[in-house]
């Protein structure tokens, strides 16, 4: 552990910013408005360029925006301070939050086969959990809606990670650390995000199946969608070459951050390592009907109207395992990721034709960088509307 890292010095200390680490609350406004729904390549460039030289922003970013068969990749800054490397669609990375989507992707398919259905409660599959908790539904877990406390705030697992980051939890007990609590609300009540829900998910998915989470990744969610660069790892390590990620805290030197949380603290909410290119084919089969039949893509996309954390551009619905972001432009669906280094959203249409993934190396969160954070969303929706209307 880094003898004197920011993230400890903060007024918010370690704890409370990895208890965002999926929330990326981001809101509006850049230098550069757009004249028209769709700002041309030299303006979004110029765009990443004031991102990465404003006060607090990213050494690097990357975006990849894919329509059809034809590739862009637009990035600004460098892979890893000290160096002259460009950040590279190849490079792995934290995805954080957006982990949630292919627990989302495990899920759904589990439930397309039959393994699963939306209505299985908790004391159906995991009868071992609180009896409290019982009634909670599959379908209220990836929407939100489950009431369930997230263990990530729990006093006891924060301890823990203040004290070392790099503590190797039992993933499979994560829930332990919250399970003398009382629900939040009524499941199915009204919408709260929770890092608890997805690691139920996960749970649920490995009951019906006999089959560790970690494998029903790779056959139900790699496999189908060639993804060979993404991992669900138990460690801290980064496989190379990797986008390193960045405490930024100006007047302070940026501080290498990448390999200072254990995965295993974070699982399936959050602990999957991948690269803008898996990313990117990940998005576009998750959403564009790959893994999962029709029926149960209609259910996916039964939206929470106005759930809004983790916060994406434009207005935010929560759906199972999946965010709709209504931009001034058109719609996408995806999901967003915010860990200490790490800011992205993954994003696409909904017949998967069209995506972006957008990736940063550094934490942008309301609670951090909230003046940095406005122009970031602005970013991203034109960003959407470059990619919904095209500039060339």
């Amino acid at each position: 552990m880094p003898a004197r890292s920011p993230l400890l010095r903060r007024p918010t200390g370690l704890a409370l910013v990895v208890a965002g680490l999926a929330v990326l609350s981001t809101a509006a406004a850049v230098a550069i408005a757009p004249a028209s729904p769709s700002p041309s390549a030299r303006t979004l460039q110029q765009q990443l360029d004031d991102l990465v030289g404003a006060p607090g922003g990213p050494p690097g970013v990357i975006a990849v925006l894919r329509d059809g068969g034809r590739t862009r990749v637009l990035r600004s800054g460098v892979a890893q301070t000290g160096t002259h490397r460009a950040p590279g669609a190849d490079d792995h990375m934290r995805i954080a939050s957006a982990a949630k989507a292919f627990s989302g992707a495990v899920a759904l398919s589990l439930v397309s086969r039959g393994d699963l259905g939306l209505d299985d409660t908790l004391h159906q599959r995991l009868p071992k959990l609180p009896k409290a908790w019982g009634g909670v539904t599959l379908r209220q877990l990836l929407n939100h809606t489950s009431g369930l406390p997230d263990y990530i705030r729990a006093p006891a697992f924060q301890k823990i990670v203040t004290a070392d980051p790099h503590h190797p939890f039992d993933s499979r007990r994560l829930l332990d650390y919250v399970a003398d609590q009382p629900l939040r609300f009524q499941p199915g009540a009204r919408y709260q995000y929770s890092n608890s829900d997805n690691i139920a998910v996960a749970l649920m998915a490995e009951a019906a199946t006999g089959t560790p989470y970690e494998k029903l990744l790779d056959q139900r969610v790699y496999g189908p969608l060639g993804l060979h660069d993404t991992s669900l790892p138990q460690d801290y390590r980064i496989p190379m070459p990797y986008l390193h990620g960045y405490d930024v805290d100006p007047p302070a030197a940026p501080q290498d951050v990448s390999e200072l949380l254990s995965a295993s603290g974070i699982w399936a909410s959050g602990g999957i390592i991948s690269t803008p290119a898996d990313v990117t084919r990940f998005v576009r089969g998750y959403t564009g009907g790959a893994l999962f039949a029709p029926k149960v893509a209609e259910e996916q996309r039964r939206w929470v109207v106005g759930a809004s954390e983790p916060a994406g551009p434009g207005r935010n619905d929560a759906g199972l395992g999946i965010f709709r972001y209504t931009t001034r432009c058109g719609v996408v669906l995806g999901h967003t990721g915010n860990i200490p280094g790490y800011t992205q959203l993954m994003a696409a249409t909904p017949d998967g034709r069209r995506s972006l993934t957008f990736s940063m190396t550094t934490q942008i969160n309301e609670a951090q960088k909230p003046d940095l954070l406005k122009r970031l969303r602005t970013v991203q929706e034109n960003v959407v509307c470059d990619l919904l209307h095209g500039s060339s």
